[in-house]
């Protein structure tokens, strides 16, 4: 169940409207970095959440918060495209909004939505729900999510960059501070789960004979002409405290050469096949 409040979540405010800087905006609506994503997601995880029930009441309050940064997110669009033509027959010359229409608006906020925003990325692609990750494992969905938030950062501090108009400005830094909250409050799930050692790896619960542990730690290098890139991961203690680090250097092949054989009769090849 929701509930709705006539408010916003937080005011928005636009001095000069800007219909390019609205196309930008888009992609923080339904961009793979943008809030439908992590709506979404946060939805379907809480739905699908078991353990602890803190978990899925945390997941699903912020599943709700980030609706709400659509809500805004969306005004900010539509006070952007204020005072757009609502025909591009008008004259160019004269109005320069028919210019950014022309020269870099997308033209469906005049042709589908009334000067008003959609669930589409700011290339017009709709967003196709392909990006949303929910697993059941809570350690792979915190780390998704921190992963999401971070890149939604991102993404906030680019259009922050890009417009120079003291109230987009303001939303703008809104919407970096709580990614910062929604990266510590992931992190701070992990921790609780016991941090990075404890969680890995993931799903902690497979049982050993279920897996080749002699390939688990170490670096494949591929790069036949350099060695590996030396770093945490190539020495010292593995990560989940169970082994340690090591490097290939340009291993052989252990598979089979991958033939298939003759093709079957009646299967649609060409006779030199079978």
């Amino acid at each position: 169940m929701f509930h709705h409040s006539a408010n916003l979540q937080y005011a928005v405010r636009v001095d000069t409207p800007d219909p390019q800087f609205a196309k930008l905006l888009q992609q923080a609506i339904g961009g793979v970095e943008g809030e439908i994503r992590v709506a979404m997601q946060y939805f379907f995880q809480a739905m699908g959440a078991r353990g602890d029930d803190k978990y899925r009441d945390l997941l699903m309050a912020t599943a709700t918060e980030e609706l709400s940064h659509i809500e805004f997110l969306g005004h900010a669009v539509a006070l952007n495209l204020e005072g757009a033509p609502v025909t591009v027959q008008e004259d160019a010359a004269k109005d320069p909004l028919v210019n950014a229409i022309l020269g870099g608006m997308n033209p469906r906020h005049l042709l589908s939505s009334g000067l008003a925003a959609m669930p589409v990325n700011a290339n017009g692609v709709p967003f196709d729900m392909s990006h949303v990750y929910a697993t059941g494992n809570i350690a792979a969905d915190m780390m998704a999510n921190a992963m999401a938030e971070g890149s939604g950062r991102v993404l906030a501090a680019r259009l922050y960059n890009a417009t120079d108009d003291k109230g987009m400005k303001d939303m703008l830094s809104f919407l970096i501070a709580r990614d910062t909250m929604h990266q510590q409050q992931w992190m701070a799930v992990i921790e609780e789960l016991g941090g990075l050692e404890a969680m890995m790896p993931i799903p902690n619960s497979v049982p050993e004979s279920h897996e080749a542990t002699e390939h688990s730690y170490y670096f494949l290098n591929t790069l036949l002409d350099q060695d590996a890139p030396e770093g945490r991961w190539t020495s010292g203690p593995s990560m989940d405290g169970k082994a340690e680090f090591s490097v290939k250097q340009k291993p052989e092949p252990e598979g089979q050469k991958p033939s298939l054989g003759r093709a079957k009769p009646n299967s649609g090849a060409q006779k030199e096949q079978m």
